[in-house]
Parts: C-alpha cells; sequence; structure tokens
C-alpha cells in the first residue's frame, strides 16, 4: 500500500473509531447505511465532534485560542488536500469528494464559537444556533447520499435541515441540567431554569414535533442505499423524544433521560422490519 494511502486508511479508523466511542446509537445507524456511505458520514461525524468536544469538554485550556487553529487547520487542510491531523484529513477526503460547500463549514465553526461566548439566546440566535450547530451538518451528510444528484440535494435540503433541528432541540431538552449548570448556557429563547415548567415544556416539544414530521417526510424520499441508516436515527430520537414528553419538567431537571441499549436493539429490529415492509 502507498504511503499516502496508509496515512489516509489510519486517518478514517480514527474518524470511525472517534464516532463509535462518542456515539453507539450514531455508529449502528451508520452500519445501516449502504457501505459505501460509511467513510464519508464516519469522517464528517469525526469532524464534528473534535469541534464540539474543543467548546463543551477543554475547560482547563483556552478554547478560543485552540477552535481558532482549528479553523485554520480545517481550511488549510482543504486547501492542501491533507492534514497531519487524522481527523481533519479524512474530513477533507470527504469535502474534496462530495463536493461539500465550504460555506456549510464556515457557518458550523460559527456556532461552534457562539458557544465560546454567547450563554442566553434570543430567537435570532437561537436560530442561527440550530442552523450551524445541527441543520448544515444534515446538508453535508445530506450531499454525500445524493452522491453528486444536486436536483436531489435542493429538493431534500429543507427536509434534512428540519431532521437535523429536530435532533438538536432535543439534545438541548436532554442536556438541560449539564448546559445550565456545567457550561452556563441555556439555548431555548427568553427561558431560565426556574421558568422551566410543563407549559414552557409543551412549547418546546410542539416545536420538535413539526420538525420530526418534516424531516420523517424527507427520509422517506431518500435514495434507498442511505434510507434505512438515517431512519434508525430518527427512530432513535423519536424514542428518546417520546421518552421526554412522558417524563416531568422537573425531573428533566434532575436527570439525563436515556435509552437503554436493549430498548435499542429492540427499536432496531423493528425499523428493519418496518424498513424492508416499506411502512416508514
Amino acid at each position: 500500500m502507498p504511503d499516502k494511502k496508509l496515512f489516509d486508511q489510519i486517518s478514517f479508523e480514527t474518524s470511525k473509531n472517534t464516532t463509535r466511542k462518542y456515539s453507539t446509537s450514531f455508529s449502528l445507524a451508520i452500519r445501516f447505511l449502504n457501505k459505501r456511505f460509511h467513510e464519508p458520514i464516519y469522517n464528517i461525524y469525526g469532524f464534528v465532534r473534535l469541534a464540539d468536544e474543543i467548546v463543551d469538554s477543554f475547560h482547563d485550556y483556552d478554547k478560543a485560542t485552540l477552535l481558532t487553529q482549528f479553523k485554520t487547520e480545517t481550511f488549510q487542510a482543504i486547501r492542501m488536500k491533507l492534514s497531519l491531523n487524522p481527523i481533519l484529513n479524512s474530513f477533507q477526503k470527504t469535502v474534496h469528494q462530495y463536493g461539500i460547500a465550504e460555506e456549510l463549514i464556515e457557518t458550523f465553526l460559527q456556532s461552534m464559537e457562539m458557544d465560546l461566548y454567547r450563554q442566553t439566546y434570543n430567537q435570532q440566535s437561537y436560530e442561527t444556533y440550530i442552523l450551524g450547530s445541527a441543520e448544515v451538518v444534515g446538508l453535508m451528510c445530506l450531499k454525500v447520499f445524493c452522491n453528486g444528484d444536486q436536483t436531489l440535494y435542493d429538493s431534500l435540503t429543507p427536509y434534512a435541515m428540519k431532521l437535523g433541528a429536530a435532533f438538536q432541540k432535543i439534545n438541548f431538552l436532554r442536556d438541560m441540567k449539564q448546559d445550565a449548570l456545567e457550561l452556563n448556557r441555556m439555548y431555548f429563547p427568553g427561558l431560565n431554569l426556574s421558568e422551566f415548567d410543563t407549559h414552557a415544556k409543551k412549547q418546546i416539544e410542539k416545536d420538535i414535533s413539526e420538525d420530526f414530521k418534516k424531516g420523517l417526510e424527507g427520509i422517506q424520499q431518500l435514495p434507498k442505499d442511505a434510507r434505512m441508516g438515517v431512519y434508525l436515527a430518527y427512530v432513535y430520537y423519536k424514542s428518546l423524544y417520546k421518552k421526554i414528553q412522558a417524563t416531568c419538567a422537573e425531573r428533566i431537571l434532575h436527570e439525563r433521560i436515556r435509552i437503554p441499549d436493549s430498548r435499542k436493539m429492540m427499536l432496531l429490529m423493528q425499523s428493519y422490519v418496518r424498513h424492508n415492509l416499506n411502512l416508514l
């Protein structure tokens, strides 16, 4: 194996391992995509996760400097088609292979920068943050799934954005306690922990339900070799969402709602049957 191909393989394995260590749910969903999608989707997730870790986890370090350096190295990797950072090296390969626009990457990194400085959000900044942190990530993945079919990409863009938004808003609900107490963040506009009650929770859930409905419509239109994996991620998040809906507001502020692995396996089997019977 030529040296560069060996390094590219090592880079991909790094992104794959990063995905599997940080998210068992997404890792399992990726396995149900067509095999040709595995590498690029792992590469996208690895990139997104690395940026997210800078702003969420590296508390004893200069996060702003680290993120600025990461941003510079990202676009340098894209220009050079190489990076000594394995995750950036694998990501730039996917960017070039599938024509992922630098505008999507820039928008994502801008939302990561918002996490460095913004503690509360109004409606406009909330929507801006979700656009960058979730919706454009969905569009990066959609670029892979459409594999050069620009007409299909354009038609599915609004659906992919809504699905990404739904996932992110559920994350906000699930992680509300940690975000507020450990990271001093409140993403939902005009809300603080003392005001989070049944009424506020239902308003947020109504918004998520609308996003989910639109997202499912898009999944049904995806190419068949991408549909099952995306649908499985949808089912996992929908199950988590239903559990959050059934949980009182006070409890959400005291514990992180999870789906047990045994439940995930049952959802996997149900999703596989529904997909094969065209019952999405």
